[in-house]
């Protein structure tokens, strides 16, 4: 019996133009009409991002006669009924340089196939075939092609035909073309690639070192790796930042300068270069972990995805908040950071969360079932609004394996629940049920977290981490920032300490400068309860004067300093066109900013239960 495919072609058409041509064949189209759809948002992006709207031109044949469509929606057509197989070819405009979409140019092309492929209705579960071209011309002779689909008939790194399980397989392999540069390293027997597209020179061989021990160290958190390879697709630019996961890649974007060089090992020993490698690793940790959280323990109302509109969940939090939790604790679990750097970014982690004012009125369970409207589309009242379900729920799976460890003796943990999620979700395919994780929390430790979830996950309530992170030898403080207004994010403390007089006097707006402003200060955020916003001040505003003295972005925090707490002062800023005067009562640098500490009268069993807990590799030093 011969088995039926959907056959789909991709072109680059006219890369100067950003042009992919994409064609669909149908052998046996439904008799009534053949109805297709391009997807609205793609998985692990939770926006409607309307793939639609760059679709230029369709048209559709069948044995060479033209063949009409009607356009239903915004991204669904239905073609009429033919005697015969149905061709549709198609133009999609790709010009969006992130991780979610399709990019061409002369350097480069890349696409989600969410971005590019149309649905046919009723041939959802059919398999699929693609043929990927190269574009025509002399200056794309060296051009190869990366990407995580079965290949059929085409070599490694090469144009040809893949072959994918069903619709939605075909749309989860990320596909780029262009001169990139490769490096392979294995884990559990598995190759993996990483794939460097983009002006840089980077030092592959420590990177790929360095990833080969953070996957290893998630591969023994789940016990198995369920794949035979693995692609990381790292997009190199001058400035830009961001992660999209895949059943077996993930693509990345990162700036040059946060990669290492080879022969600079010395160079990022300290400073921002170092904190640069570290978020990149931290960012390759988040999306690799997605492999299971997520990819295949996944939410019920994910399956099936349904791309043609929102799909609802109030799980989020465990799905993003406990793998932003587990990507910088296997940075350390692997030994490419030290203890100390790993409370820094904790404590960094835990800075943010408590400068929103916004998690004091929406739940980590309402972020989740919101992120349709809230998450994607910020404002300058978000801060006030809103709480992330990545941060607030990273600090909930912090609490969470304290919590277990800490009234289990450590004989239970948070890596002990998703050991139990991945036997009975990932490995089966079953989808998590809303309150899924909470009971298996509960199951797995034999513990009642039911006040734990109302308060701090369907509540709006700060979790204890004082409390919890003294169980395991760490110390919780919250000083105000050392810099007005809140330019410093909190990190590790050698030794418990207290904030001098003078910083306790330092005087505060409760208002952040729009970074993006190299000269004017203006408003990005204008924080809820404090002096700006009492004064009237908005978001976007520009102030010109303090007191009657010009300000601007770069004398602001000069100027500001020599006030103190409670002193009256007159404030001039632009909204728009039109000048306006505030009056204002400054109020003192809110204690927002965490720092961590280890406590130095731990004993033994605090020390082994810390020790349990970050289950810390010796850090990796890079060869000169």
């Amino acid at each position: 019996m011969t088995t039926e495919f959907i056959y789909y072609r991709v072109f680059p058409r006219s890369p100067t133009a950003h042009l992919f041509e994409v064609s669909l064949q149908i052998a046996h189209p439904q008799p009534a009409g053949q109805e297709l759809r391009l997807p609205s948002w793609i998985p692990g992006s939770y926006m409607l991002r309307e793939f639609a709207r760059h679709l230029v031109q369709i048209q559709a044949e069948c044995e060479g006669v033209p063949v009409a469509i009607e356009k239903l929606d915004k991204a669904a057509w239905r073609c009429a009924p033919v005697q015969g197989a149905l061709l549709i070819r198609y133009q999609v405009y790709a010009f969006d340089l992130s991780v979610r979409a399709a990019y061409l140019d002369q350097k480069r092309g890349f696409f989600n196939g969410s971005s590019l492929f149309l649905s046919a209705e009723g041939f959802e579960h059919t398999p699929c075939r693609l043929d990927i071209v190269p574009p025509e011309g002399a200056a794309y002779q060296r051009w190869r092609l990366a990407t995580s689909l079965t290949p059929v008939d085409a070599q490694l790194y090469g144009f040809g035909r893949y072959a994918a399980e069903n619709y939605a397989d075909l749309i989860d392999h990320p596909v780029e073309m262009s001169d990139f540069s490769v490096a392979r390293f294995t884990v559990a027997g598995v190759p993996h690639d990483l794939v460097l597209i983009g002006q840089q020179q980077a030092d592959r061989a420590r990177l790929c070192a360095d990833l080969q021990r953070i996957c290893s160290a998630q591969v023994a958190l789940f016990g198995e790796l369920p794949l035979n390879y693995y692609v990381f697709l790292v997009i190199v630019t001058g400035q830009g930042y961001g992660g999209l996961e895949h059943r077996a890649s993930c693509t990345l974007q990162c700036e040059r300068k946060d990669l290492p060089k080879p022969g600079q090992s010395a160079a990022f020993a300290q400073g921002g270069q170092r904190k640069g490698y570290q978020r990149f690793l931290g960012l390759c940790s988040h999306e690799y972990f997605h492999l299971w959280n997520v990819k295949r323990i996944k939410p019920a109302a994910f399956l099936p995805y349904d791309l043609s509109r929102e799909t609802y969940t109030r799980q989020l939090w465990a799905f993003e908040g406990i793998t932003s939790y587990y990507d910088d604790l296997h940075l350390l679990r692997s030994g490419c950071i030290s203890a100390e750097e790993y409370l820094s970014l904790l404590a960094q982690t835990i800075t943010r969360v408590w400068r929103m004012p916004g998690r004091l009125l929406q739940s980590v369970a309402d972020s989740s079932f919101d992120t349709w409207i809230k998450l994607y589309h910020p404002n300058e009242n978000t801060p006030n609004a809103q709480v992330s379900y990545y941060n607030k729920g990273a600090l909930l799976a912090l609490a969470l394996d304290l919590r277990i460890r800490r009234d289990t003796q450590g004989a239970k943990s948070l890596d002990t629940v998703l050991q139990a999620a991945w036997q009975q979700y990932g490995q089966t395919g079953i989808g998590v049920p809303e309150g899924g994780i909470e009971r298996l929390v509960e199951s797995v430790s034999g513990l009642d977290f039911s006040d734990f979830f109302q308060r701090y996950l369907y509540g709006t309530e700060d979790v204890p981490l004082a409390e919890l992170l003294a169980a395991v030898g760490v110390c919780c403080c919250f000083y105000p920032a050392d810099v007005a207004p809140h330019t410093e994010d909190g990190g590790f403390l050698p030794a418990a300490t207290t904030p001098s007089a003078a910083l306790l006097q330092k005087p505060s707006l409760g208002i952040k400068l729009d970074a993006e402003q190299e000269v004017d200060a203006v408003l990005k955020h204008v924080f809820s309860g404090g002096a700006a916003q009492e004064a009237g001040l908005a978001g976007a505003d520009r102030l010109v004067a303090l007191d009657w003295i010009r300000v601007n972005k770069q004398n602001f925090s000069k100027l500001l300093d020599s006030y103190l707490p409670g002193d009256q002062i007159t404030v001039h800023a632009f909204r728009r066109d039109e000048l306006m005067q505030f009056n204002l009562t400054l109020q003192a640098v809110p204690a927002d900013t965490c720092y961590l500490s280890w406590d130095a009268t731990a004993d033994h069993r605090t020390l082994q239960a810390r020790a349990c807990w970050l289950q810390q590799q010796q850090l990796q030093e890079q060869p000169e």
